[in-house]
């Protein structure tokens, strides 16, 4: 019996984050007989017991950071050229896979993708500096583009014709509404089965705009007193967002929850996703909480092919007042119909997505093989 094809796939690390969450979503349902997902990563991660479970490979370099950027640079080719086994490499680093690609290519690696999973670079001044350094090496170094929407591959690659969008697929089986897993929930949290339930599902920082998102609850608290906030993640601004809870004395209301794995559970507690980000690729928590039935009052910054078509997302300007926020959020309500259809039918379904995926990936290996033959002829 034939190995499967080895794919390394290049992220910081292999956390609870969306584009990990895609990555592991695919991997648990892409066909392992012919594909095998292997990482390259440079930080510990919380799935990185499970990409083991599954068969997965992990390597462990330092980042940039830590390297500096020459050793960096060094390190990849390196690690490149001791790793023949690979013949396509996937980066999901945004313009930071433009350093990743380009060690790739210089050490021979034929297919290079990436991926674009964001609209916009984070950090400072400076970090934003070698993100766009690394950005015009991308365009240089990468053999195939792929995005996880139309906004994610303009963003990128300064257009859409060229890149390829992979859809951030969900398991429906296990985000349809349950009143009594609802029940349960609500229970294990202390919450009244009266009470307004907001979630929001993501990391703690600028992108996320949860300074915001308490902007917005803190009025809605205003119109109904029985409300409460669920905060599921974790980062830098976290200590802030306590101090700010504090400062509005809404304590008893807001409920930090760290990383979790039971989102699918925590999203039949909720009434309400609110999701105020100042920008995103696609979030693949938004297609979740669809999936669940949850209406999503976001931000419009966030790309409408977000939207299922299920009429449970409302797009709100980030210019408009938290009490504007508010008003609309106390209107929108749940859906306790079976979303499956609506899922698949907007190209959401993991299945659809991991076997999409692994044709991508088995027509470049046929395509390496047929290369390979004719240069012995």
């Amino acid at each position: 019996m034939k190995a499967p094809y080895p794919i390394l796939h290049v992220a910081v690390n292999m956390n609870r984050g969306g584009a990990e969450t895609l990555i592991m979503n695919l991997f648990r349902h892409i066909d392992r007989s012919q594909i095998q997902f292997d990482f390259l990563t440079f930080r510990e991660g919380s799935f990185d017991e499970e990409i083991r479970r599954l068969g997965g490979h992990i390597h462990r370099l330092p980042y940039i950071n830590e390297s500096g950027a020459i050793q960096f640079w060094k390190s990849l080719i390196h690690f490149f050229r001791t790793h023949p086994e690979y013949h396509i490499v996937h980066s999901h680093l945004d313009k930071m896979s433009g350093f990743i690609l380009s060690a790739a290519k210089k050490a021979g690696i034929p297919f290079r993708i990436a991926h674009s999973h964001n609209t916009q670079s984070e950090g400072s001044w400076l970090i934003k500096g070698v993100k766009w350094y690394a950005g015009h090496q991308l365009t240089r170094s990468a053999t195939h583009h792929l995005a996880c929407s139309t906004l994610a591959a303009q963003w990128l690659y300064g257009n859409t014709t060229s890149a390829d969008i992979l859809k951030n697929g969900i398991d429906t089986r296990h985000f349809h509404f349950s009143q009594a897993e609802r029940h349960q929930i609500r229970g294990t949290l202390h919450l009244h089965e009266d009470a307004f339930v907001v979630g929001h599902v993501g990391r703690m920082n600028e992108q996320k705009n949860h300074m915001y998102l308490l902007a917005v609850f803190s009025e809605i608290i205003e119109k109904n007193k029985c409300a409460h906030l669920l905060l599921i993640g974790e980062g830098p601004l976290k200590a802030e967002l306590k101090h700010k809870v504090m400062r509005l004395q809404l304590q008893e209301h807001v409920h930090f929850l760290g990383v979790r794995e039971d989102v699918h559970q925590l999203l039949q507690a909720m009434d309400l996703m609110l999701f105020p980000s100042r920008h995103e690729g696609l979030p693949v928590s938004l297609i979740e909480a669809q999936g669940a039935g949850l209406p999503c009052l976001i931000s419009d910054s966030i790309s409408r092919e977000v939207d299922v078509g299920a009429n449970l997302v409302a797009f709100e300007s980030l210019h408009h007042s938290p009490s504007i926020w508010a008003d609309r959020a106390l209107k929108l309500k749940r859906s306790k119909g079976n979303m499956k259809n609506w899922i698949k039918k907007a190209g959401y379904d993991i299945r659809d997505s991991a076997s999409w995926l692994e044709n991508y990936y088995l027509e470049l290996y046929i395509k390496q093989e047929a290369l390979i033959l004719n240069e012995r002829r």
